[in-house]
């Protein structure tokens, strides 16, 4: 396919395996390091993937010469300053979701990018769906006509990190996490309605954030839980166009109704997800001849066919997939970093108009946008 990728793994934990099950099934990566704080933690995900290189101190993983990129797999507040010394390092950096725990620090990682020459991708997991390769074809080709709203949802019955059995406390601190469902899992939802609106400014947004739901007992003393677990927010943008969103770690609903987009031709409903199983299908809805007509589409032939006939097409199966590509000079990378920086302005939006109960302007939002970082 290319040439070899090598990489370091920064972080051991549950994203940091994720990521490194992911790597397993794309041609040409070699880990060639892994790190943590916890030595013994990293040993164990060394031997499992055969890592021959294990450092509990990012820094000296950095100074390896045989590294062209690392993987950021920390938690939010530690994404600013580790990728800004990986960029420092002259190293190439893919970051976990979101792209750091305010707007002000994804700044400066975009800001050290440009500046160092490197290149800063984000987990955005959700644009390589079938689903939004379908919707980013019909929006493209002009089926929908001029998109004017959007709808970002993400539901969990009970899934609250931690709280209610998996996880761990880390993702309810503010301190480390710097947010909750908005941060966690509103990111995903919020960036596939950016990405298929192609990144609309931001204007004026809305919101809520509500904590409500009873918590167990014996997991409540362990954690320090002061993020939302209902995130609720109306963005209004430059050029007219909207976007609602609702984000659930956890509420009293048996489902809702997925991720959404229309135009003034058709719209679109994408599947709606809850614990990894589909409660609906993709769906484009338009008038011809003046007939309403609901459409499904099989997402699966359509991504079959597209992997015969479409150039680099595997480059596009996931967002590693899509980080190594762009590593090998295969394809451009997607801007994701500029996405997943909107997708932190539009969360940071929510939470201040929360605290002001009123609406706020995209001024105001980076007036008061302060660095969240943890000092290394």
């Amino acid at each position: 396919m290319g040439k070899t990728v090598r990489i370091g793994i920064i972080g051991a934990g549950l994203i940091g395996k994720a990521h490194l099950r992911n790597y397993a099934n794309i041609p040409d990566v070699e880990i060639v390091a892994i790190c943590d704080v916890n030595e013994q933690e990293a040993r164990n995900v060394a031997g499992q993937y055969h890592i021959p290189n294990v450092y509990t101190d990012f820094r000296e993983l950095l100074k390896r010469d045989d590294i062209e990129a690392v993987d950021v797999c920390l938690h939010n507040n530690l994404h600013s300053p580790v990728t800004i010394a990986a960029f420092q390092a002259g190293k190439d950096v893919y970051c976990e979701k979101p792209i750091a725990g305010s707007y002000h620090d994804g700044t400066l990682m975009l800001d050290a990018a440009k500046m160092y020459g490197q290149k800063l991708h984000i987990q955005l997991g959700t644009l390589y769906r079938k689903e939004t390769k379908a919707a980013k074809a019909l929006a493209d080709g002009g089926m929908l006509g001029k998109l004017y709203h959007a709808r970002a949802t993400g539901h969990r019955r009970r899934g609250r990190p931690f709280i209610d059995g998996y996880g761990t406390p880390a993702f309810l601190n503010k301190d480390i996490a710097a947010g909750g469902a908005l941060i966690d899992m509103g990111v995903y939802h919020i960036a596939q309605m950016l990405y298929l609106l192609d990144t609309p400014t931001v204007a004026r947004i809305s919101g809520k954030g509500y904590r409500e739901m009873d918590v167990d007992a014996g997991r409540a003393d362990q954690a320090v839980f002061d993020v939302e677990e209902l995130g609720l927010g109306f963005v209004k943008f430059e050029g007219g166009a909207t976007l609602d969103i609702y984000e659930a770690w956890s509420i009293h609903l048996g489902s809702i109704e997925g991720c959404s987009l229309v135009g003034s031709k058709g719209g679109l409903k994408l599947p709606a997800y809850s614990d990894q199983a589909v409660l609906a299908p993709f769906s484009f809805h338009t008038t011809v001849c003046d007939m309403d007509l609901n459409c499904t589409v099989n997402l699966d032939e359509m991504d079959g066919r597209w992997n015969h006939l479409k150039p680099d097409y595997d480059a596009y199966q996931s967002s590693q997939h899509h980080w190594v590509a762009a590593l090998q000079g295969r394809v451009e990378l997607l801007p994701t970093a500029h996405i997943a920086l909107q997708t932190m302005l539009i969360s940071e939006g929510i939470y201040l108009s929360d605290r002001l109960g009123r609406e706020v302007s995209a001024d105001e939002i980076l007036e008061h946008s302060l660095t969240t970082a943890i000092k290394l």
